[in-house]
Parts: C-alpha cells; sequence; structure tokens
C-alpha cells in the first residue's frame, strides 16, 4: 500500500482529494476488511472519541460510522436532528469550536455543503461529510471499493447513472468516476443533469486521467455495454412530497428495469446507496401505490433482488471505507 500521510485533513467532497490520495483510502479501507473479517483488532484509537451530527438521519451512516469508530477503539456521540442546537441557538463557528475542544473528530450529515465547509474551518480536529445536499463522498469510497471488488479495477470501468443526477449522488458519482478515470455517463432527463459548473471541473480532470463524460436521455444508448447501472430514490430526504408526480413522469423512462440490463450485458451489475422503493414494504412506497398505483420506483424488484445486484456488498462497504477515513484522518 502507498504510504500517504492524509492526518488531520478533512474528507468533505472527492474534489479536494488526488486519484493517488482515493486509491490509498480504498486500499486502506480493503486492508481494515480483511482484518476484520480475519477477526484482527484494530483498536489504535482508544481513550478517543467522535461527535456525529445528523440534521439528516440515516441507518447506513449512523451505523457505519458507530461501528467504525468502535473497532477503532473510540467512543461516539449521536446527535440527532432535535439534540444539536447547531444554526439555530449556537452558531455553526461556535458549535465547531466547543465540539472540537471534546472530540477527536467530527461528522456532519445535513443540508448545504457551506455548513460542513464551516465546520471544518472553525474546528482543530478533522470534518467528515456524512452527506449534504451537494456532496456524498463516503457513499462514493464505499462505491469505488465495491466496483473494484467485483471488476478488479476501476480505470475504464463503464458507469451509467440514472435518475436525478443534479444533487449529491449524481454530483459525487460524476466527481469519482472523473477522478479515477472512468467512464460516466448521466442517462436522464436534461431538466436533470449536473450543473455546467461541476461539469466544466470534471471535464478538466478528466483530461489528466482519461475519464470521459457523457450526457444522455437515451437509454438504450447509454446503457449498451455499461459495467455498472447506479440509481437512487427520485425524491431526495428533505424535500416537500408535491414534487413526486413531476419526477414520476420525468423520470419514469429511466427507471431500471430487465430490460436496461439485459442492454448493458451479462456483465453488468446494479447498484443503488439504498433506500430503494423497488417493493411496497415501506410506508412511501404504499403511499405511491395508493397514489400513483406503481408497485415500484426507480428500479423494479426483479432487478434489486436479481444476482446482478451488488447492493448490500456496497452497504457493508460504507462502514469499511468510513473507517478507513477515521483511520487516516484522526
Amino acid at each position: 500500500m502507498a504510504e500517504i500521510n492524509l492526518h488531520g485533513r478533512d474528507f468533505l467532497k472527492l474534489l479536494d482529494f488526488t486519484t493517488e490520495e482515493i486509491e490509498y483510502l480504498l486500499d486502506l479501507a480493503a486492508d481494515l476488511k480483511q482484518k476484520k473479517k480475519n477477526g484482527e483488532l484494530t483498536e489504535i484509537y482508544k481513550g478517543k472519541n467522535v461527535a456525529l451530527i445528523f440534521e439528516k438521519t440515516s441507518t447506513r451512516t449512523r451505523c457505519s460510522f458507530e461501528v467504525a469508530a468502535h473497532d477503532l477503539g473510540m467512543g461516539s456521540t449521536y446527535l440527532n436532528p432535535t439534540d444539536s442546537q447547531i444554526g439555530k441557538k449556537e452558531s455553526i463557528a461556535d458549535t465547531a469550536r466547543v465540539l472540537a475542544s471534546m472530540y477527536d473528530g467530527i461528522e456532519y450529515r445535513g443540508f448545504d455543503q457551506e455548513i460542513v465547509e464551516t465546520i471544518a474551518k472553525y474546528s482543530k480536529v478533522p470534518v467528515w461529510n456524512g452527506l449534504t445536499n451537494e456532496f456524498h463522498p463516503t457513499q462514493m469510497l464505499a462505491d469505488l471499493l465495491t466496483i473494484r471488488e467485483h471488476f478488479g479495477h476501476l480505470k475504464g470501468i463503464n458507469f451509467v447513472y440514472m435518475g436525478d443526477a443534479r444533487y449529491n449522488t449524481g454530483n459525487s458519482l460524476m466527481v469519482a468516476c472523473a477522478k479515477m478515470g472512468m467512464n460516466f455517463t448521466a442517462c436522464t432527463n436534461k431538466k436533470y443533469y449536473p450543473s455546467q459548473e461541476l461539469i466544466d471541473t470534471c471535464q478538466e480532470i478528466a483530461k489528466t486521467t482519461g475519464a470521459t463524460l457523457t450526457f444522455t436521455e437515451d437509454v438504450m444508448a447509454a446503457t449498451k455495454g455499461a459495467d455498472v447501472i447506479s440509481t437512487d430514490i427520485w425524491v431526495s430526504m428533505g424535500e416537500p412530497d408535491d414534487v413526486w408526480e413531476e419526477r414520476i413522469k420525468d423520470l419514469m423512462p429511466y427507471r431500471v428495469d430487465k430490460k436496461v440490463m439485459d442492454n448493458a450485458g451479462s456483465q453488468a451489475v446494479f447498484m443503488h446507496c439504498l433506500p430503494s422503493f423497488h417493493d411496497l414494504n415501506t410506508g412511501i412506497g404504499k403511499q405511491i401505490k395508493e397514489k400513483y398505483g406503481l408497485n415500484e420506483m426507480e428500479v423494479t424488484d426483479e432487478v434489486f433482488e436479481s444476482p446482478a445486484s451488488i447492493v448490500f456488498q456496497e452497504a457493508e462497504n460504507r462502514m469499511h471505507t468510513i473507517k478507513a477515513v477515521m483511520y487516516a484522518t484522526i
């Protein structure tokens, strides 16, 4: 494993890291994953503690940070949306300085990227982005590790993202592919492309890594020969319910179904950061069924439960990659 020093670094977005630094974190995650599978303890940070600020709740992100911290010997304090006074009774800057005086690292999951950037500005300890409206870097490391485990490499992988590519997941996948020399395609209605500013930034990165970026509304052309087909839920956390009707109308042509996977080819795998509305076993799924008559949303249950689906391997890797980030930066 190449030795790269990330001590004291914040982990706010992949744009802040070189290809070599990302590769180092993936190698470290793979090593820590193997150690855990072998039952080897990695409690190198006994006596240290981390604060986990969640303005948006989560299953995978919270569990990943808590288990990873525990495995590294650390304690963790979970602050849910009602526990923290950040931005309400106490400024973001003041919260950062208080927590940094008590903890050895701070995770933030919430709204604007500017919030986590401000926490990092005023914190003397590493700050990690568990998700903002704009970026989701810990999910990207998990996705990259999962792809590398499956295919044995990242460079040259044909990656297709279908659905709403304007926000954290679509943005971050485009950045990740550009950084790692992968071929990224956003297959969606033109209204849902990433911002031109971010596209331009990623195009410049792609010139140095050999990556390609493609934006198209043509599902069959986009998915032909794809190695990875990825999607996400169509309405993000915090958005009003009244946007469902518009999203369903605009994005239904980009649902991942068997026809899409067959068009990609037998080598293709399906990925999703979860949660997914692939059946009626959720409250929202039942509401969508009652209101719009749909049994599944962004992906069909047939694809989600198929042998091509590696979503649960992807979910597990959230923990291993988050552990690597904390291990490397504290």
